[in-house]
């Protein structure tokens, strides 16, 4: 077994090494003819096919399937045991086996998920999408956090205990356990796939660029007045000071903090986390109650947008449904990126959590789906639609991109000449972003740690890998970063969504067996 996963692997980095190859002789090839801007344009171009493939209709089904499924099956527990969730956040398990306590592991979690998609994210969705696409942000949520209990509690239940007692838990063994004992067949061959994909969506996608990316924007913004002071150029784009500067600060934090592993990753989340969330809400909140007259407005225009009302009422109805299929697909997708459920990288960090029953884990970490998509995003989100899609006003985003989406909105609706909201603003995206890429290092780390059959060797390899990647992400485009980050999540998602549902009769059973369990205990 070890030698056909070496040679799979073997196999995967020749592949991609000669599609990088080819890739970039193609690139050397459109540069010397047309310049960077023709070649980033055909990048863009190519990207935007493979996403529309990834994150198809099949896909999007296949993700809200999951979670009708499994809030079908399990009974509605998002929304009856939410309460027994937040109960056993600070429950001690000291005897357990397990690294972390729960409210570490959801603390870990949340640093790996609150992030460029609650700020960046949200203000892409809506600006591809409509204000339409944070309606299906929160559809996904609320079934999503069906599929964020199921997917960490079965992550408990399959996870291995290594020998020198560190653990190792995910979807990986998820599929390659799990499945196996319902089925009666191997499925080592999908875990492997999972593993490949969370390994590729850390490095490549929304561990490293699209935070560092995010993280360089916004301190760029907040130093507008010096965006003209460049420090150097590349194929024909100028680089401010700030941009260089803040991302070579970055890198050096992450190099010293993921160097320490998990234990340093998990004790820097658990402060700075809960911290920055409670200052974002603080801010969120601030522009709701300011603006709470126009909050009807806003949540008017939402809904018609999500079911193509808006486009019968220009007199558009053939572009009815593809209003609606594109806020469903960069609402579902953006929702995906930002609260990670069905995705498969919170049970990484929830199977090491110090727990006795599965199921009390499952309980903890689908709060994280709760706090991310319905309180933080939806700030944002609102934020927006009131600023650019409400009153006398209303004339969408324009030109505007990324977080200058966010920032612009936060100004607009809270007046002033708006730097000490924007200065706020890039503190909480800088450290939500920064946290995001330390969890995503951990989760990439445990896919590969699974992946080479626990060496170590090429785990400390790769960090220092991770670390180059977080280097160059400033120096990427935002549309061509949250693409890749896209691709990645929705080949991620789609091998833990079909585990998931083969494996809802145990999620299920291990669910009924523990509360009935309790209720026994009360009477």
């Amino acid at each position: 077994m070890k030698k056909r996963i070496s040679s799979l692997l073997l196999a995967v980095f020749m592949a991609v090494g000669g599609a990088s190859q080819a890739f970039a002789e193609e690139a050397a090839e459109t540069v010397g003819k047309t310049g960077f801007a023709a070649f980033q344009a055909k990048l863009e171009a190519v990207l935007d096919v493979i996403d529309g493939f990834v994150w198809g209709i099949p896909t999007i089904i296949l993700i809200l399937l999951t979670g009708i499924v499994l809030t079908i099956r399990l009974r509605g527990v998002q929304f009856c045991k939410l309460g027994y969730g937040i109960k056993s956040l600070f429950k001690k398990n000291e005897g357990e086996k397990g690294e972390l306590s729960p409210f570490q592991a959801l603390c870990t979690a949340l640093s790996a998920t609150i992030g460029t998609g609650n700020i960046v994210g949200v203000a892409t969705a809506i600006a591809a999408g409509g204000p339409g696409a944070l309606f299906w942000m929160w559809f996904a949520a609320l079934v999503g956090t069906a599929t964020k209990y199921a997917e960490c509690m079965l992550a408990v239940k399959y996870r291995e205990h290594c020998e020198d007692g560190h653990v190792l838990g995910g979807p990986f063994y998820t599929i390659e356990k799990g499945m196996k004992e319902v089925t009666g067949f191997s499925w080592k061959w999908l875990a492997v796939l999972f593993a490949v994909f969370g390994v590729l969506a850390g490095l490549l996608g929304i561990g490293t660029m699209t935070q560092i990316n995010g993280i360089t924007s916004a301190v760029n913004d907040a130093f507008a007045a010096y965006k003209t002071n460049y420090a150097f150029e590349l194929f024909g784009k100028g680089y401010s000071w700030a941009t260089v500067i803040s991302g070579l600060i970055v890198t050096l934090g992450v190099a010293l903090v993921v160097i320490g592993g998990l234990r340093r990753i998990s004790r820097v989340a658990e402060k700075v986390v809960p911290t920055m969330a409670v200052v974002y809400v603080f801010l969120g909140l601030s522009v709701l109650i300011m603006n709470a007259t126009s909050i009807p407005g806003a949540f008017a225009v939402i809904f018609k947008n999500a079911f193509g009302f808006s486009a019968i009422a220009g007199g558009a109805a053939g572009w009815v449904f593809k209003q609606i299929t594109d806020s469903m697909q960069k609402g579902i997708a953006r929702g995906i990126f930002s609260n990670e459920a069905g995705l498969g990288s919170a049970p990484i960090a929830a199977s090491a959590a110090k727990v006795e029953e599965p199921v009390e884990q499952g309980v903890v970490s689908m709060l994280g789906t709760f706090i991310d998509t319905i309180i933080v995003c939806t700030m944002t989100g609102l934020a927006i639609v009131i600023a650019f899609y409400t009153g006398p006003d209303a004339s969408g985003v324009g030109d505007l991109k990324g977080v200058e989406i966010t920032s612009a909105a936060f100004t607009r609706v809270l007046g002033g000449d708006g730097r000490s909201v924007q200065f706020l603003l890039m503190l909480c995206l800088v450290f939500f972003a920064f946290t995001t890429i330390l969890g995503w290092d951990y989760y990439s780390e445990k896919c590969l740690e699974y992946l080479s059959n626990g060496n170590m060797t090429l785990v400390k390899v790769f960090r220092w890998i991770y670390i180059v990647a977080v280097f160059i992400g400033p120096y990427f485009t935002v549309n061509a970063v949250f693409q890749i980050a896209d691709i990645t999540n929705g080949l991620m998602a789609i091998p833990n969504c079909i585990s998931l549902l083969v494996l809802s009769g145990v999620a299920a059973k291990e669910t009924k067996k523990l509360f009935d369990k309790k209720d026994g205990l009360l009477k």
